[in-house]
């Protein structure tokens, strides 16, 4: 988290923060995110019931009413992303430091993405106990089928934007002429870390896939019973 970004990591994070609504144009980060109240905002937009707004001290200029709020953050909000920012980094995002907050908002994306992954994960997983239901009917079956179909068809994009961020890196690192050694380890240590982090992307979709083709055989299954069911009612003939 303290590892200072690479100007195409902050172009991306710049890109990312450009598709959520925030309460203030962002002008300068280090001075925008300094009291908390967009790292709140950004939280909030993915997951609303994780932040109340109100308990924060909004545009902050103090340096103790702006740790306030990153205490409260801390305590409160970040652990349920499974993410913490230690003191000496609140610090110096609170005194605006060049380039404290801009690894912080990038571990909060991941953060954020995994969690957003693993609530798919678990929603699919309801979704095939769902199917173990008898009571479904025709139309139950159908708007699962509909869900499936449409799941699959995002799944496929976003493999298919994994793949082009990959190739986007590829190409700014080729282009990327590196002759310090120090900078060359810590670019190559980000790059492992990058395709660990798609990797696990990868697992998640996979893990999804697997999921998927199960919820269809059940569909099937029960399609099957109901079918066998209405043959052997009286009066189906």
């Amino acid at each position: 988290m303290e590892l200072p970004l690479q100007e195409y990591e902050i172009e991306n994070l710049l890109l990312w923060l450009d598709k959520i609504p925030l309460s203030r144009p962002k002008r300068n980060l280090r001075r925008d995110f300094s009291d908390g109240v967009l790292m709140a905002e950004v939280v909030k937009h993915f997951f609303p019931k994780y932040v109340e707004l109100n308990s924060l001290v909004v545009s902050s200029n103090s340096k103790a009413g702006k740790m306030g709020n990153w205490n409260l953050l801390n305590r409160k909000v970040f652990p349920k992303l499974d993410f913490h920012v230690p003191e000496g980094m609140l610090s110096r995002i609170v005194l605006s430091s060049p380039g404290a907050i801009e690894p912080v908002l990038k571990t909060l994306r991941e953060k954020i993405e995994k969690k957003l992954a693993d609530i798919e994960s678990k929603k699919l997983s309801l979704e095939v106990l769902d199917t173990r239901n008898l009571e479904l009917t025709h139309e139950d079956i159908h708007l699962a089928e509909t869900r499936i179909l449409a799941q699959l068809a995002q799944m496929k994009i976003d493999e298919e934007n994994i793949q082009r961020t990959m190739n986007q890196d590829l190409v700014v690192e080729s282009c990327y002429k590196v002759k310090d050694p120090m900078i060359l380890r810590q670019f190559l240590l980000e790059k492992d870390q990058t395709i660990l982090n798609f990797q696990e992307i990868v697992k998640i979709l996979q893990t999804k896939v697997e999921k998927l083709e199960r919820l269809v055989q059940l569909k099937d299954t029960r399609i099957q019973e109901l079918t066998r069911k209405e043959d052997t009612e009286p009066g189906c003939e």
